[in-house]
């Protein structure tokens, strides 16, 4: 499957993989992994709670399926698209995946790792750097994950968190 190639058209089928996530009570972040011609590789949602795995996060699960799309762990020229600014964890393993482009929706106040808590992607002895564009639709992304959040606390106990 090709998608457009404008940042907002992108985030916005990232932001479907986020909706998946909430019926599936699982913190609504989405993720895709999107080849240099337009060739959707790999799409996912967190899948923590599902897989009881705390490296389910939806950015490893897209690089994971992307890298078995290609048959190569080398992403050079492909772009990550995620509703939610990465972690460490996931920030670490764009650059290990050699990701051309990160481009992503909200600021992540609890564990961003790309420009609010951290710079991990401007750590200059990486032996690759990544594109960065922050903000696409920023509102929108972090509306889903503030509803659901606020849906959680309302209901009973919030079971998990970003």
């Amino acid at each position: 499957m090709r998608l457009p190639f404008g940042p907002e058209a992108r985030m916005e089928r990232a932001l479907e993989e986020a909706r998946k996530a909430i019926e599936r009570d699982e913190v609504p972040v989405g993720a895709l992994v999107i080849a240099p011609d337009g060739t959707l590789l790999g799409a996912a949602h967190d899948e923590r709670m599902a897989r009881r795995d705390p490296t389910a996060h939806a950015e490893i699960l897209a690089l994971r399926r992307a890298a078995q799309a290609l048959g190569d762990w080398r992403l050079e020229e492909c772009e990550l698209v995620v509703t939610l600014e990465p972690c460490p964890m996931c920030a670490g393993a764009l650059v290990l995946a050699r990701i051309k482009r990160l481009v992503y929706g909200a600021a992540s106040p609890k564990s961003g790792a790309v420009a609010t808590h951290t710079r991990l992607l401007d750590i200059e002895t990486f032996n690759h750097k990544v594109e960065v564009q922050s903000g696409v639709l920023a509102e929108a992304c972090g509306k889903v994950l503030s509803e659901y959040f606020r849906g959680r606390r309302s209901g009973g106990e919030c079971k998990s968190s970003e």
